[in-house]
């Protein structure tokens, strides 16, 4: 039960309430006490059809939109964002430019551009040229609306190259602007070895956005080993502000998955 910290939190609905289709998780998350959610790509392409758009949208009546990934690619088949990859470019500025237009319907001011794995035949620094670019163009247009883009270390993917939240900063640093910032997944972050107490102490001004599972297993919190209240609570401390993003594979439902977090905890006016 969350008692150190008084941090708003936020449903991610690309993996809690799988129990109903899609269009219907911000219902269900409403009816869970939620306020606030957040999604990965909602579509299946970079340019999904107009009547689609328009049905998530009208499907997060409620709801406040908080968060959102650009479009990444074949997820399930590995593949794990469109930042660095060249000869998709043409879906990269697609994707953004259907977030941009949702972003004005909704009021979401947060994107998370994943920044896309290491490809056979490909020079890294070219990679990472483009990758340049690309968010260059992504923050110009973010920062019309007032919005944010955060780059996410991952785990679980050998040829995603940011790992660390010390791999996201060097390239936050590169880039140079301010509404390109960290988003820190604990989980993430936790498997891949990082240094949590460090994630405080040193990068917490970077931080754009939290994202919080148990480990090992990826689960609620409560099923591992990892001090998440603890960690929350040090964060608020050093400053951060911002949202909560729950993204766990919730055991053996939502609804009970949830446990944890009281009523009260989900929303706010």
């Amino acid at each position: 039960m969350p008692e150190g910290h008084s941090l708003p939190y936020v449903a991610n609905l690309s993996i809690l309430f799988k129990e109903v289709p899609l269009l219907e998780r911000a219902a269900a998350a409403r009816d869970a006490g939620f306020t606030d959610v957040e999604f990965w790509w909602p579509f299946d392409t970079a340019v999904p059809a107009r009547d689609e758009v328009d049905a998530f949208v009208a499907g997060l009546d409620g709801v406040r939109l908080r968060g959102l990934n650009f479009f990444a690619g074949d997820m399930a088949a590995g593949e794990r964002g469109l930042v660095s990859w060249p000869g998709r470019e043409t879906e990269f500025a697609d994707s953004l430019a259907v977030a941009l237009a949702i972003a004005e319907r909704t009021g979401c001011r947060s994107f998370n551009a994943l920044y896309g794995n290491r490809l056979d035949g490909e020079d890294p620094a070219k990679q990472d040229d483009l990758a340049r670019v690309h968010l260059d163009k992504a923050a110009d247009a973010a920062a019309r609306i007032g919005a944010q883009l955060v780059l996410e270390p991952l785990s679980g993917a050998d040829r995603y190259p940011l790992k660390t939240a010390a791999d996201a900063v060097a390239v936050l640093d590169d880039l140079g602007r301010g509404n390109v910032r960290l988003l820190a997944d604990l989980y993430h972050l936790a498997v891949n070895g990082d240094d949590l107490d460090a994630l405080v102490t040193v990068h917490t001004p970077r931080i754009g956005h939290v994202q919080i599972a148990d480990a090992p297993g990826r689960h609620q919190p409560g099923t591992g080993s990892l001090d998440i209240d603890g960690y929350l609570a040090k964060l608020q401390q050093a400053g951060y502000a911002g949202f909560v993003g729950i993204e766990y594979v919730p055991e053996p439902d939502t609804v009970t998955s949830l446990d944890w977090l009281p009523i009260t905890r989900r929303g706010r006016a």
